[in-house]
């Protein structure tokens, strides 16, 4: 009787870890699509996959090793919106696209400003930056908070969280860097990057947008950071 009565709690112990096992496999299943080498960027042809990434946030790249000291003006274009059939922005909305697009420009130049003198036209020294929005997707209203703090979710997300990954139910955006000599139009660095925020970062799970917004503030600040 002993026996019976220890293998029927083993078994209810196991009950709760295969469900949280499951929620963990289900919600990693729907995490945000990963970035592709998108084929309507005017540097996809020399984009690669990244061998310096384990992180998953910038997948590819190209570089030709410059340095930027020798540049003290930026161009900044105003950000673009990918229309490729190769886009990752799922049913999101046209004026939420435009609304990321915004907060984008105004954001990585906000970062930039300190670093070099923001000018209109080419000339020696000066960089030109191209900004394109190529997908992102939103956060789910309500349950992207909760699965914060629930036994799966918490789980799920605390591992996220030691790894540097994404939450669950939280937004993400993806986009293109260019960055060219504007004298001569020459490429000198590309990538494409997926930026979100931690996955306790709990401000940036309220609102459909904040997530995305939070990743565009990150990827901003890791561009100054590159180009000082």
């Amino acid at each position: 009787m002993p026996q019976i009565l220890a293998a029927s709690r083993a078994r209810r112990r196991l009950i709760p870890a295969a469900v949280v096992a499951f929620v963990c496999a289900l919600v990693a299943a729907c995490a945000s699509p990963d970035p592709v080498a998108y084929a309507g960027l005017k540097s996809s042809s020399y984009l690669a996959p990244n061998p310096q990434d384990d992180t998953g946030r910038i997948p590819f790249r190209y570089n030709t090793g410059m340095n930027w000291r020798d540049y003290d003006q930026i161009i900044i274009d105003p950000v673009a919106i990918y229309r490729g059939a190769d886009q990752q922005f799922g049913d999101m909305s046209e004026e939420d696209k435009r609304a990321l697009a915004d907060h984008m420009q105004r954001s990585f130049t906000a970062e930039l400003s300190p670093r070099f003198r923001t000018v209109q036209t080419p000339a020696p020294h000066t960089l030109r930056l191209r900004l394109t929005l190529t997908g992102a997707a939103t956060t789910t209203p309500v349950l992207g908070t909760l699965s914060r703090f629930d036994i799966a979710g918490g789980l799920y997300n605390g591992v996220q969280s030691v790894r540097g990954g994404e939450g669950t139910m939280t937004g993400s955006v993806i986009y293109a860097v260019e960055i060219y000599d504007a004298p001569s139009d020459r490429l000198l660095d590309a990538f494409i990057a997926k930026q979100y925020p931690n996955p306790y970062n709990i401000p940036s799970s309220f609102g459909s947008l904040a997530a995305a917004r939070t990743g565009i503030d990150k990827g901003a600040a890791a561009l100054a950071a590159q180009l000082r």
